[in-house]
């Protein structure tokens, strides 16, 4: 999500989905290769629930990728999804995975308090101009709650070049791990269960055109990984990694 308030959010969405765009089918491709590492870290974090969630809504569901991944693993009885943008909607409705998908205005979800076994809220916050009132509300309407941003308060991002990109596509905010912890306690939620990922070589390869930018960005994937795996907080401050946490209310 991006922009500063609701109409104008929805505006930038629905300019993304639209038909006929040069470009869709290859960011379609996109958000369905991100897909799959999303419905993985769900998948994980989920097996730490003392049961098995039945019912799943995703807020900010976009086209419905994640819930096609999720519905590919057979993960929940039930999915269901809301988001600002009709026509995202729409495109998650063709999909025909999800019992219920709905667009919401941003602010006030159309379900009833523990409505749903598992939320998911997945590279959504970071384009929230207050992401507080929004983990509240999804909060509200489920159990457990699974929130999943890109940690970007790191010396990588700070460069001018990061910052432009992170702009072009709506990012309002640099989460640190620490952030999503107070945004949890804020909310009167806990952190139960986190994992973070610096990114599969498929990711950081996807928008490299030539073979040399594509030995390019295998070269940093190989780097990250292996700085990652001997040293992730270190990690996490030298370059972004993608963060998930599973929160439930605080006992």
């Amino acid at each position: 999500m991006a922009a500063t308030g609701s109409a104008e959010l929805r505006d930038v969405y629905e300019g993304q989905y639209r038909a006929g765009d040069a470009d869709a089918a290859r960011y379609g491709r996109w958000r369905t290769l991100c897909a799959e590492g999303k419905a993985d870290h769900v998948a994980t974090l989920a097996a730490a629930l003392e049961n098995r969630p039945r019912s799943l809504v995703e807020v900010g569901c976009g086209d419905g990728s994640l819930l096609e991944a999720l519905a590919s693993r057979g993960f929940a009885d039930s999915l269901h999804g809301f988001d600002i943008s009709e026509r995202a909607v729409q495109i998650a409705r063709r999909r025909g995975v999800a019992q219920r998908v709905e667009r919401f205005d941003g602010t006030s979800l159309p379900a009833v308090a523990d409505a749903y076994d598992l939320g998911v809220l997945s590279h959504v916050l970071e384009h929230v101009r207050d992401p507080a009132p929004l983990m509240r509300e999804t909060a509200r309407t489920c159990r457990a709650l699974i929130v999943e941003v890109p940690l970007e308060d790191n010396r990588s991002a700070s460069r001018p070049a990061a910052q432009q990109g992170r702009e072009a596509i709506g990012h309002l905010h640099r989460f640190s791990r620490a952030d999503v912890h107070r945004l949890a306690s804020d909310a009167g939620l806990q952190v139960i269960g986190e994992l973070a990922d610096p990114l599969p070589l498929r990711v950081h390869r996807f928008w490299a055109i030539g073979p040399a930018a594509r030995v390019l960005a295998s070269g940093k994937a190989v780097a990250r990984r292996a700085l990652f795996t001997v040293a992730p907080r270190t990690a996490e401050r030298a370059f972004t990694v993608h963060y998930a946490a599973l929160l439930t209310a605080r006992s």
